[in-house]
């Protein structure tokens, strides 16, 4: 059975050009929906796939009706072929994993997003690298400045109990105990 997705971005939009692409290639259940094609969640793309059966071919009238990105067009098409149905695309007739040219087609472009995010990584990686070597530190910022440690260092020394110190500080018991601990192994 042919099973077609129709997507549109914004309200503004209508799905009538979809509707009819995919009527006239013979599509006899539609899913449509209005939503931004960066949305994981979208309520009809679920039901699609939950709804596919051995031997169906998901049709939309343009790859980017379906997917986002390339992972995500990835994702989705394993997700059909796990359903043991197809996909196609009217404007990307290349995209057509009914055929064994458009298996090999989407097997290329899964290699292709896997050292995609394999790149990214490595310059991630080398990225933070850079800047640790810069001074910069990552996280959140210290609860605690320097001086706040210090003085609660001189409270501590003159007998205040570190719970009274952490409320003086604003700051729970245990944000306090890390900071003195972290002040202690900076200096060592």
């Amino acid at each position: 059975m042919m099973i077609g997705y129709a997507r549109v971005s914004t309200q503004g939009q209508d799905l009538d050009q979809q509707r009819a692409a995919l009527g006239a290639v013979g599509c006899v259940r539609l899913f449509e929906e209005k939503v931004s094609g960066a949305k994981r969640d979208r309520s009809e793309l679920v039901k699609l796939l939950d709804h596919l059966r051995p031997g169906d071919v998901v049709t939309v009238t343009r790859l980017d009706r379906l997917a986002r990105s390339t992972r995500d067009l990835l994702d989705i098409a394993e997700q059909i072929k796990e359903a043991e149905a197809g996909l196609r695309s009217l404007a990307e007739p290349w995209a057509d994993t009914t055929t064994p040219a458009g298996r090999m087609v989407l097997t290329v472009f899964a290699g292709i997003a896997d050292f995609e995010r394999s790149l990214i990584a490595e310059r991630t990686s080398a990225g933070r690298i850079a800047a640790k070597a810069r001074g910069v530190r990552f996280g959140p910022s210290p609860a605690l400045s320097a001086d706040q440690v210090a003085h609660a260092r001189q409270l501590i020394a003159q007998d205040k109990p570190v719970a009274e110190v952490a409320r003086l500080l604003k700051v729970h018991r245990a944000t306090l105990y890390r900071a003195l601990a972290d002040a202690t192994a900076a200096t060592v």
